[in-house]
């Protein structure tokens, strides 16, 4: 039976944001020497902010999953400075959701790209992951 998703619409849009910490750069999460906001922590933000896009208007019982993500990291962020990151829905083709998505501080803009992520429901998903681990 197909998803109903009516309620996902082009230009649904949402932000998240934090101020860069210690825990929040490259040297702590393992992804460079510089202190400054690690790519993969912006990505996590971009992820975020496409997630909270949507979050509200899934069928019950479904949630989205991140499948693709195609970014540029374009400026140092250093600890201390505010980021936004922001999605807006630019696609909807079945269960396959495309955002457009970028990053910026306090003082220009640190990224963008495309994130893609797929509608799942829940159950048969967890079913399959711990089949997968062999719990099942």
């Amino acid at each position: 039976m197909p998803i109903d998703t009516t309620a996902l619409k082009p230009g649904l849009k949402a932000a998240t944001e934090i101020v860069v910490g210690t825990r929040d750069t490259a040297p702590h999460v393992g992804s460079g020497k510089i202190k400054v906001l690690a790519t993969p922590v912006m990505v996590n933000m971009m992820e975020e902010a496409a997630l909270n896009a949507v979050e509200g208007l899934l069928p019950e019982g479904h949630q989205t999953v991140g499948t693709r993500l195609d970014i540029t990291h374009t400026a140092a962020t250093p600890v201390g400075m505010r980021v936004i990151a922001r999605a807006e829905l630019i696609k909807v083709d079945g269960r396959k959701l495309t955002f457009r998505v970028s990053a910026e501080d306090e003082k220009e803009p640190i990224g963008e790209g495309v994130h893609e992520r797929i509608i799942v429901n829940v159950a048969r998903f967890d079913k399959r992951a711990q089949e997968k681990a062999g719990k099942i």
